[in-house]
C-alpha cells in the first residue's frame, strides 16, 4: 500500500510540517517517521528538544485525522491540542541524525469532537517518549472559533 504524503494530511504547511512521512496507517493508529537534521526547526546545539514531541505526537494525530477526512472524500480540518497526560521523555533532546517514529492510537473520539490518543516515540534507543493526548476537532473550525470569541 501506498502511504499518502503527509503535507496532503496536515493543516500546515512549509517548515511547520515537523514529521517526514507516514510509515503505516490504518483506523486506529498511525505511524509517522521524523529525521532529525541540523536544519530541522527546533535545532539546538544538543539537537530538537523533546518538549517538541508532544507537536509531533499532535501533528502525528492530525495526520491521523486527515487521512479519514480524505477516505470520505473530505477537505483536512484544523483541529486543536488540548493537553497531554503524563508527557514523559527519557532524554533530554532528540539528537542529530536520530530517526524518529512516532505511534498515535486512537483511544475514543467522540461524536462531538473530542478525542484521545495513546501516544508514544521510538528511536534507536528505544521509547524516548510517551504521552496521553486530548484533541478537539470541531465540525467547522471558523464556526467554532467565531462563536468562541465573542
Amino acid at each position: 500500500m501506498d502511504m499518502p504524503d503527509i503535507r496532503m494530511l496536515v493543516p500546515h504547511a512549509g517548515p511547520m510540517v515537523l514529521l517526514d512521512r507516514v510509515i503505516s496507517i490504518d483506523e486506529e493508529s498511525l505511524c509517522a517517521e521524523v529525521t532529525i537534521r541540523a536544519d530541522s526547526l527546533f535545532c539546538g546545539a544538543e539537537g530538537v528538544g523533546t518538549w517538541v514531541g508532544i507537536e509531533y505526537m499532535a501533528q502525528a494525530i492530525a495526520a491521523h485525522a486527515g487521512h479519514a477526512a480524505f477516505l470520505c472524500g473530505e477537505p483536512v480540518k484544523i483541529g486543536f491540542l488540548l493537553g497531554s497526560r503524563r508527557y514523559a521523555c527519557e532524554r533530554p533532546a532528540f539528537a542529530v541524525g536520530s530517526v524518529l517514529r512516532v505511534h498515535v492510537t486512537r483511544l475514543l473520539v467522540a461524536e462531538n469532537g473530542l478525542g484521545s490518543f495513546d501516544c508514544r516515540i521510538e528511536d534507536q534507543g528505544g521509547v524516548a517518549a510517551t504521552a496521553t493526548v486530548s484533541v478537539f476537532l470541531p465540525a467547522n473550525a471558523d464556526e467554532f472559533l467565531k462563536g468562541s470569541v465573542e
